[in-house]
């Protein structure tokens, strides 16, 4: 068991370290970790992409994670369906497949060593009440003492303190959690672990030092970035780019029923998410292999605009 470290003594200090483990020398490993709850749509096929170049073109691996962490959500045959179209794509994978859903024991480890630390504690605090507060958790449940497991989720307790980093796209971002967010779920009421401790988990033990994502996620950096300090892991190098929005200006997603990519047409798919990108390979190119080639070769990460959302009806 390795020992917790506690950032929150000097959060300055805790900072000055993450960001120089996230640039400490090694070899490229990213990932791509879609949730199996439908087929990639257009707006999955950009973070796919974004993800792939930034790796490739760093002459890194690139992983493929599968995030089924919440059974109800995910369709039977999901996963192997965003396996099928990213082949057909293309994008090609380094390595098995993680599945999270194989990684219960050691969610549950990680756990218990914070909790035994005294860094958790159970909540039986419904959503709604915590939407009521802004849904700024306000610690009701840190002193009553309420056995873990049954029905109550378990929270990471957060203490004051300001943690950042220098996204490679957005630029400086920073959270004070305690008053940004609060203390946050790492374990589910339903008993489904939350993916705040899925991923440091998962990114650790992959050894992951660049993560490229969609900026819906840039809310959630702080949160792993003090998870990451408490359980002495490395922090990556992260990069969010902006997201494709639908016409009513939400993130295009599959529970605002995006269309899924046919990837049996690869290049013209490929050619719209890399204009988004704002990369725009020459029309002379003769297929996906092609274009992925050029991609790769004239990738630069700094071409994306530091916004949060693209309408997608610009790339139709």
């Amino acid at each position: 068991m390795h020992r917790l470290q506690d950032p929150r003594r000097n959060p300055g200090e805790a900072i000055r370290r993450l960001n120089a483990q996230s640039r400490s020398p090694g070899r490229y490993i990213g990932r791509f970790a879609p949730s199996p709850t439908g087929p990639l749509h257009l707006g999955s096929l950009v973070a796919a992409l974004a993800s792939y170049l930034d790796a490739r073109a760093a002459d890194g691996s690139w992983l493929l994670r599968m995030e089924d962490l919440d059974p109800p959500r995910e369709p039977a045959g999901a996963a192997d369906t965003i396996l099928r179209q990213l082949d057909g794509l293309g994008l090609r994978w380094d390595g098995p497949v993680l599945y999270q859903s194989t990684r219960l024991e050691a969610y549950a480890a990680i756990l218990q060593e914070l909790r035994e630390a005294g860094h958790c504690f159970a909540c039986d605090c419904s959503r709604a009440r915590v939407r009521a507060l802004g849904s700024v958790y306000d610690g009701h449940c840190r002193g009553r003492g309420l056995p873990p497991g049954g029905d109550a989720a378990m929270r990471l307790r957060t203490r004051p303190g300001v943690f950042g980093m220098d996204d490679r796209i957005q630029g400086w971002f920073e959270q004070e959690l305690e008053s940004a967010v609060g203390d946050f779920v790492l374990r589910r009421r339903d008993g489904l672990f939350a993916y705040q401790l899925a991923v440091v988990a998962d990114d650790a033990m992959q050894q992951v030092n660049q993560v490229v994502r969609g900026v819906d996620l840039l809310d959630s950096t702080p949160r792993q970035l003090y998870l990451q300090a408490l359980l002495g892991y490395p922090a990556p190098r992260y990069a969010h780019f902006p997201v494709l929005l639908n016409a009513q200006g939400r993130k295009l997603s599959k529970q605002h029923f995006a269309a899924p990519v046919d990837a049996s047409a690869p290049e013209p798919l490929l050619r719209i998410a890399l204009e988004f990108l704002r990369h725009s390979p020459p029309t002379e190119l003769a297929g996906p292999g092609e274009v992925l080639d050029w991609a790769v070769a004239n990738w630069d990460i700094l071409r994306i605009p530091a916004r949060h959302g693209i309408p997608a009806s610009r790339f139709e």
